[in-house]
């Protein structure tokens, strides 16, 4: 029985290290930001949210009103 549950956990082991292997391989063909990049983007999400922020905001206003003149 022992011998039965070391070799499923050698094979087991090995297609953990050929996974992280092929992790680390994929990761090196990643393109990272660079800073300049990076803060572009984080401009531009801001620049989003808050854009969608007041959108809801407007339209949460508007139904909020049309519903205290149907409800009096």
């Amino acid at each position: 029985m022992g011998a039965v549950n070391s070799k499923s956990n050698v094979k087991g082991v090995k297609k953990i290290n050929k996974h992280l292997k092929d992790v680390k391989v994929e990761m090196k063909k990643v393109h990272w930001p660079n800073r300049k990049e990076m803060s572009v983007f984080t401009g531009i999400v801001l620049v989003s949210i808050f854009s969608v922020g007041i959108f809801f905001w407007f339209l949460d206003t508007g139904f909020g009103m049309l519903l205290r003149l149907i409800i009096g």
